[in-house]
């Protein structure tokens, strides 16, 4: 199968664009927002629903379940169970858009919000409208201006009415997206993971039930509801149907947003951005939560939730970056881990001490210092950090060092013999900077 670039990427004209594809990305163009006239042009009008509340929640509940969406933000839930968790609970409902992007290695969500404000609103104000929520919140990071503006634009063009919106501010920290850390700021405290229960659906914003959704997923949904279940399941795998947004970074010809069928290969990506300007030595497939996949294992590569669990990888946000041949695993690795360790929100042992711990051994290991056994420990300090934060970055974290230990056995084995590369002292590949 194969991949779709956007207006940011344009396509290398040996790459074949799938039938169906542009959905999300249709009529995007670089440098400015769709407006709302452009907007119904290319999508149609926002769908009418049935006037009774209970009614009409559960029709698009319905529509979501037989479409089999699932969540774009990470975590791949089900959306219609959680919208009927929501519609369940007692309370007037909120319904919140996360379109926070905390990953650095992420721009999908700026691009839906920069470039397609209306296809996120109105996936936002159509959950709100069948759950009956008073009030939409759209929450973007701080330091997406272009998308705070063109969405601050969008809001201006549209009617006015029930939900009320609004747009939330959010620090550009990696767990500052996390959805009880987008409660406790919306609620004026930090954006800080808490502990659950209680979970957002039952009490989240001003203690009433939220619906917490990435920006993605409710563009998906403003196009499920116009046009139905068996046209998003068209494309995609049974398991996992529709399309997906993916960022595309590393040495290629044509970084940018990708839209791509799931399931399609990953080969197939690189050649709709152009092919690779350098060898590659691995690719990290889901964001820095995500796993490792080796040069040995690239070419069978899809990229689909079931496709990518025997390499111990997922497609997380949609995130995949190339690492060149010039660029040294462990040292790379070892970056990344230390930087997951400073993004902590130290309120847990896993993190304060666990994803230190790693991050300790793996410098050791990318510099002179590793003892015999090195590889061994980290991988026992990964398992440890598991399953026991107040959110899931710890997971997040030791399943990218776990994978990196596995693809890049090789380079593991040869710095525990003989120290340091020269290409250890080289810039990180990885984008690692607060934004």
């Amino acid at each position: 199968m194969s991949a779709y670039a956007t207006a940011y990427a344009e396509p290398d004209a040996r790459a074949q664009q799938p039938a169906g594809l542009p959905r999300l990305l249709a009529g995007a163009r670089a440098g400015g927002a769709m407006t709302l006239e452009r907007h119904e042009a290319v999508h149609g009008s926002l769908p009418a629903m049935h006037r009774r509340r209970g009614r009409a929640a559960e029709e698009l509940i319905a529509e979501i379940e037989r479409a089999g969406l699932r969540g774009r933000g990470g975590g791949g839930f089900p959306t219609a169970t959680k919208m009927r968790a929501v519609a369940g609970a007692r309370g007037r409902p909120i319904v919140l858009v996360n379109a926070g992007e905390g990953e650095p290695a992420s721009r999908k969500d700026r691009t839906l919000t920069q470039t397609l404000p209306h296809l996120v609103l109105d996936g936002g104000e159509l959950a709100a409208r069948a759950l009956g929520a008073k009030e939409l919140i759209v929450a973007i990071c701080e330091s997406a201006h272009a998308s705070v503006e063109s969405m601050a634009l969008a809001l201006a063009e549209r009617p006015r009415g029930v939900p009320r919106t609004r747009l939330m501010s959010v620090p550009a920290r990696y767990v500052a997206s996390q959805e009880t850390a987008l409660v406790s700021l919306a609620n004026g405290g930090p954006a800080l993971p808490t502990f659950t229960p209680p979970r957002p659906f039952e009490r989240g914003v001003a203690g009433q039930p939220t619906l917490i959704a990435n920006a993605e997923t409710l563009a998906h949904m403003a196009l499920v509801a116009r046009h139905g279940a068996d046209w998003f399941r068209s494309v995609g795998t049974a398991a996992n149907p529709g399309s997906a947004l993916v960022t595309l970074s590393g040495p290629v010809a044509q970084p940018g947003v990708y839209e791509i069928a799931l399931g399609a290969s990953l080969s197939s990506l690189l050649d709709a951005a152009g092919g690779l300007t350098a060898r590659m030595r691995g690719v990290l497939v889901g964001g820095y939560g995500g796993g490792w996949i080796g040069p040995q294992q690239l070419a069978g590569a899809h990229l689909a939730e079931e496709l990518l669990a025997p390499y111990g990888a997922t497609l997380g946000a949609g995130v995949v970056v190339v690492l060149s041949e010039h660029a040294c695993p462990v040292a790379e690795v070892a970056r990344l881990a230390r930087w997951l360790a400073a993004q902590s929100a130290r309120q847990c042992g896993p993190c304060v001490h666990g994803l230190d711990a790693i991050a300790a051994s793996l410098d050791h290991l990318a510099g002179s210092g590793a003892r015999a056994g090195a590889p061994r420990r980290i991988e026992e300090l990964a398992g440890l950090v598991q399953g026991r934060g107040a959110c899931a970055h710890p997971d997040g974290a030791s399943r990218m060092v776990r994978s990196a230990l596995s693809a890049f056995a090789a380079e593991f084995a040869d710095h525990l013999r003989y120290g340091a590369c020269e290409d250890c002292l080289r810039a990180s590949e990885l984008p690692l900077a607060s934004r």
